[in-house]
Formats: structure tokens, C-alpha cells, sequence
């Protein structure tokens, strides 16, 4: 039997139910970007609300619900979840502050360029990545460049935000692979309250750090910051980490991809934010290159292949 037949998919096809429970995540995210852009607060501080909110939200059920499983957590349960939440706190740092140097529809697309961080990922722990899922990728970043150079053509200010949305991506996608380890054996409820927990209080002290005001806003932002905390942080992270039990991490990023049109859309028709021409051959590719890795998996889930040794 030869290596790639033995070792577990990176893409394998996701059950049904996961399905469903990520076209609910794809809704929920796509309104994080056009409400960040619209809330008039400091980026660093509107990534803290929304997961000290989440934090506060989901704590009283945990604590109640799961304190054993809370107390039981193992050496490498708690060394997996802070990790989470540090690259989490990295994902917002960078990916956040984007939104106001370019717009909603390039830093939500470049963000969610995700899948081939996984993907790097998969291959060093040993899985099987098929080679169309590779000319999927490709494609992708064939968008990638038509996209940031769509924005080279408007501004410097444009593309700085572009690198910054792209390296909040690789963030992203080390934080769904974390996660999907520890999440095998932690209930979704114990993990986002340690993971989003720690991400909070990581991003207070760089707002403090940074003397980022964190309060004295006016009623219509904190209105926003808790729509933030309810769609995109509840019904969108939280929901992606219910799906990494069961579905590999490299899916769950792929299928992140598609926040993209979804933000574009809103961004155009709350914000009057209409993205260049160019954006949309690049969305083309980018949802094409999705399609092609997609259609690579195998009919099963896949397993997701252990960290490598610290």
C-alpha cells in the first residue's frame, strides 16, 4: 500500500449535518466584516469585546454543565487550548486592523485564503492531500494575486491592508488545526470558554499595552459589538469549532472561503462599498479553486493526524 493510500485525507467529504452546520457558520461570519468596517471603535478593541462578550455569554452554561470536564482537562488539553487562543488573539490583531486600510470584499477574501496554510499544515502531519486539491489551491491563489493587484492599482494603503488580511489568515488556519486536535476530546462548551477566554484577556492587555480605548463609545457601536458577538463569533467560530469533531480542518477553512461573497454583498448594501471590477474574476477563481479541492475528498470524513512531537 503506498503512503497516500495509508494516510488519512485532508479533504475528505463532511457528514451532512456538518453541512448544514456550516452553510449557518458562512452566513454568520459574512457579517463580520462589513460590521467591523461600520462600528466606530479601535479595531484591537472591537476584537476584544466580541470575545470577552462571547466569553461572558457562554460561561454560566459551562461552568454549570461541564465543570467536571473543566477540572479533568489535561496537561496538553489546557497546552492545545491557550495555544488556540493565542493564535486567535493573532488572527484578530491582524486580520481586524485590515478593514480599514482595504475593503470588506479583498480582506475577507484574502483572509479566507486559509486553506492552503491547512494544507501545508496536513502535509506535515502526514496526510494525504490529492493532487487536484493542489490545482484547487492554485487556482485560489490565482485569485489571490488578480485580487492584490486590483488593490495595487488603487493604493499602497490598500495593499498593507492585503498583506495584513493574509497573514490573519495563516493565524486562522494554525488556530482551526489546534483546534481540531484538542477538540477530539473536548466538548465544544469547555473549549470556546477557554480558547475565546484567553484570546480576550491576551487582546485587553495589548488594548491597555496600546492605550486603545476600550470604553466611552456611543450606543449604535455597542449595539454592533453585541450583533458581532452573537453571529459572527457564536453562531460562526463557535459552530466551526462544533464541525472540527468530525470534519478535517482543511474543509472547515475551505468553506470559510465562501464568507467572501456573502461580506461583498452586505459590505455594498450597508456600507455602499462597492468593490473594484477586478474583484470579481477574483472571487471567480477563488470559489473555482474551492470547487476543485472540495470535489477531491473521498466520501468520508477525515481524520485529523496528531501534532508532531514539541
Amino acid at each position: 500500500m503506498t503512503a497516500g493510500a495509508s494516510a488519512a485525507s485532508a479533504v475528505g467529504r463532511p457528514p451532512r449535518a456538518d453541512l448544514a452546520l456550516m452553510a449557518v457558520g458562512i452566513a454568520a461570519v459574512s457579517t463580520s466584516g462589513p460590521l467591523i468596517a461600520a462600528t466606530v471603535a479601535p479595531a484591537l478593541a472591537i476584537a476584544f469585546w466580541r470575545n470577552a462578550f462571547a466569553t461572558a455569554a457562554i460561561a454560566p452554561y459551562t461552568l454549570l454543565a461541564h465543570r467536571v470536564e473543566l477540572a479533568a482537562m489535561s496537561r496538553r488539553e489546557w497546552g492545545l487550548t491557550l495555544g488556540a487562543g493565542v493564535l486567535l488573539a493573532f488572527h484578530f490583531a491582524t486580520w481586524v486592523p485590515s478593514l480599514r486600510y482595504t475593503s470588506v470584499a479583498s480582506s475577507t477574501a484574502l483572509v479566507a485564503v486559509q486553506p492552503v496554510w491547512t494544507l501545508l499544515v496536513a502535509t506535515r502531519l502526514g496526510q494525504h492531500v490529492p493532487r487536484r486539491a493542489w490545482w484547487g489551491v492554485a487556482v485560489a491563489l490565482g485569485g489571490v494575486v488578480v485580487l492584490t493587484g486590483v488593490d495595487f492599482s488603487l493604493s499602497g494603503r490598500a495593499v498593507a491592508g492585503d498583506l495584513l488580511a493574509l497573514v490573519g489568515g495563516f493565524f486562522a488556519a494554525m488556530y482551526v488545526s489546534v483546534g481540531s486536535q484538542v477538540r477530539r476530546s473536548l466538548s465544544t462548551a469547555t473549549y470556546t470558554l477557554v480558547c475565546y477566554g484567553f484570546c480576550a484577556v491576551l487582546l485587553a492587555a495589548v488594548c491597555v499595552v496600546g492605550h486603545q480605548g476600550l470604553g466611552g463609545y456611543p450606543a449604535d457601536t455597542w449595539v454592533k459589538l453585541a450583533a458581532l458577538t452573537v453571529g459572527a463569533q457564536l453562531l460562526g467560530h463557535s459552530v466551526f469549532n462544533v464541525v472540527l469533531r468530525t470534519t478535517s480542518p482543511t474543509v472547515v477553512s475551505l468553506a470559510i472561503l465562501f464568507e467572501m461573497p456573502g461580506a461583498a454583498v452586505l459590505a455594498a448594501v450597508w456600507l455602499g462599498q462597492l468593490p473594484p471590477w477586478g474583484v470579481l474574476p477574483a472571487a471567480a477563481l477563488l470559489l473555482g479553486g474551492v470547487a476543485m479541492v472540495i470535489r477531491s475528498g473521498g466520501p468520508g470524513p477525515a481524520e485529523p493526524g496528531p501534532l508532531p512531537p514539541a
